[in-house]
């Protein structure tokens, strides 16, 4: 539960005990909920309050300290606001349901008598906290949490109902149809193909996706030129001005936010669609030419939001396990590369290169060198 007021308060995020207590990341700051503890307490002020974005995940944990997919989700608290949840022993997960208006009263007025309950938050990893959520406003919240308003790990999926006359129905067709596939044709049938006719068929749960901003493969606009088609498949600005309109039209700003959001879904919630979304914006952002010089802040901000998501992160963690190749320094080098070479602002010039130069001195990545596709290609001849 959580309240704020204009003057200092307290801030907690509880559930009720249980047998085994599960383990929870609340802002980043990882706590194993002792059974005496009912939440953590923090004391916040009015500037805080303006700026307030709290992310809570949890996974259950059996007798023997195995750990369950992770589950979580984001609040932004209202003044002198209060959630509750309680944990659920047969879903293993948080939930508000059951939760009366009685109980909300009488937590309201009990307060004080709470604090003896509540383990203590640690500061340190405030600012860190809300470094990494400057942009997540409700209006970004609202575009993309789920229908549910929970984020997991793993993907639900649900089976097509089915009965004993179904399945069978289903086993006659196929067989009618394998009969009927042409002997010439029935080596293109693998093993794999053939066996996977007999598995369930499984559909994402309505209402538990995330909803990203779709990144369209047309990278230039109807009735491109054959040099617009060529610019533009090389400058992501048409696909970001593209991003923008349609799902940030009120502020070029809130793309930060679903940034943001992803990389904390992917960090703490280990949602690997949440990844593969960050690099793609990432990427649309730093290949971005043309959009340099009519979106200073945005770029000015991006700075930022990625000098806060790199500063923790091992040197390794943007280095693709099969490829080898690190995703971030091939994509930060187009975008140095991009400041350097355009009339651009010259604050977000300059922060820009001051960002390279950080880059270089703390991972020793070098920006300098020729990317391999921009390299001459030898050719053989006899």
């Amino acid at each position: 539960m959580a309240d704020e007021s204009h003057q200092p308060s307290s801030q907690w995020s509880s559930t009720s005990t249980e047998e085994k207590a599960p383990t929870y990341n609340l802002s980043l700051v990882r706590i194993r909920k002792a059974l005496e503890k009912r939440g953590v307490p923090r004391e916040i002020g009015d500037v805080i309050l303006k700026s307030w974005r709290e992310s809570t995940q949890r996974h259950a944990c059996n007798k023997e300290g195995q750990t369950a997919p992770r589950s979580g989700f984001f609040h932004n608290f209202q003044p002198r606001e209060i959630v509750v949840r309680k944990w659920d022993k047969v879903t293993e997960d948080m939930t508000s349901d059951g939760v009366t208006a009685a109980d909300m009263e009488r937590f309201s007025t009990n307060m004080q008598e709470l604090d003896r309950f509540l383990g203590p938050y640690p500061y340190e990893n405030y600012k860190k906290w809300v470094s990494m959520t400057s942009h997540i406003s409700n209006t970004v919240l609202e575009h993309v949490l789920p229908d549910n308003g929970l984020v997991r790990s793993v993907t639900q999926f649900e089976s097509k109902a089915s009965t004993s006359q179904s399945r069978k129905r289903d086993r006659e067709q196929q067989s009618m149809e394998t009969d009927s596939t042409p002997s010439s044709s029935s080596d293109a049938v693998s093993t794999e193909d053939s066996e996977t006719k007999f598995l369930p068929h499984m559909t994402v749960i309505p209402g538990t996706s995330i909803r990203y901003s779709n990144i369209t493969k047309r990278r230039y606009p109807s009735g491109a030129t054959p040099a617009e088609v060529t610019r533009y498949s090389m400058d992501s600005s048409f696909l970001l001005e593209t991003i923008l309109s349609e799902q940030y039209s009120d502020t070029s700003l809130g793309v930060l936010g679903e940034i943001q959001f992803a990389f904390i879904c992917f960090l703490i919630g280990q949602n690997y669609d949440s990844f593969e979304q960050w690099k793609k914006l990432v990427h649309v952002l730093c290949t971005s030419e043309e959009a340099l010089c009519v979106h200073t802040e945005l770029f000015l901000q991006l700075v930022t939001v990625l000098h806060f998501q790199i500063r923790d992160i091992p040197e390794d963690f943007f280095v693709d396990i099969v490829s080898q190749n690190n995703f971030l320094t091939s994509t930060l080098q187009e975008f140095f590369s991009n400041l350097q070479s355009n009339p651009v602002d010259g604050n977000l010039k300059r922060k820009g290169l001051k960002f390279c130069d950080h880059l270089t001195e703390k991972f020793k990545w070098d920006f300098m060198a020729e990317p391999e596709d921009y390299a001459p290609v030898v050719v053989e001849t006899e």
